[in-house]
């Protein structure tokens, strides 16, 4: 099964954005066994077929770019590099590209222990934040990681255009912030709630946050990810 995985993968080394256009060619060596485990694959690590956005919606629903990226994907402890990734993050989804039937395709998010976008943006599958009403799948971006993780859910909404427009709505990119600490989501909006949920008190983390400039209102993502990485020994 890990050779087949690892030929799907491989074959995505060999796409740049033109080539993603184009179907591959029924010379593959691996084509028929791959056919033969495609049904199981897909069950394991696909979603189905990626729909596409409304053309009546106003921009796009993608974190970053439009475009297929080439990232990291890491799935059942293995890393495959060069993967071409785009991320939904309105529908929360992961979209990668079959070189075989030319389909977009997702990625099961609970089967996504990581991935990696071209920017270095780093995104993992967390469950639980049942609470939260726009936790989608439950994929976060890791900013900082140490004995707690610092979180950032990045989403999408809808407001409508009132004017005359060829389009109905227009996307509004969102952000929250979260600490997440042996299985337990923590909200964060100020710093006082980061201190809190990560039981700090110290007076020179307090110094060392002023020397570097990082306040939570201007800088909240490397304020929480200076937090997350400052030893608790200090």
């Amino acid at each position: 099964m890990r050779s087949i995985l690892f030929a799907f993968i491989l074959a995505f080394v060999f796409f740049d954005r033109e080539a993603i256009a184009q179907v591959a060619g029924e010379d593959l060596p691996f084509l028929s066994s791959y056919q033969q485990e495609l049904p199981y694959f897909q069950e394991l690590i696909t979603g189905g077929q990626y729909a596409e956005p409304s053309s009546l919606i106003k921009g796009d629903p993608y974190f970053a770019s439009r475009q297929f990226e080439k990232g990291s994907l890491r799935i059942n402890g293995i890393t495959y590099p060069q993967v071409p990734l785009v991320y939904d993050s309105f529908q929360d989804q992961l979209v990668t590209f079959h070189p075989i039937f030319n389909q977009k395709i997702l990625i099961k998010p609970e089967k996504i222990d990581g991935f990696t976008l071209s920017g270095g943006q780093l995104f993992r599958f967390f469950p639980g934040n049942d609470s939260f009403l726009h936790r989608g799948n439950g994929i976060y971006q890791v900013l900082g990681q140490g004995e707690a993780f610092a979180l950032a859910k990045r989403y999408k909404t809808t407001k409508d255009v009132r004017e005359l427009s060829r389009y109905d709505a227009e996307y509004v990119d969102k952000v929250v912030y979260f600490i997440w600490s042996d299985g337990e989501f923590s909200s964060i909006k100020s710093a006082g709630q980061a201190f809190a949920s990560l039981e700090l008190d110290s007076k020179e983390l307090k110094r060392a946050l002023k020397a570097k400039g990082l306040h939570f209102k201007r800088t909240p993502e490397a304020y929480l990810q200076f937090l997350v990485t400052y030893p608790k020994s200090n």
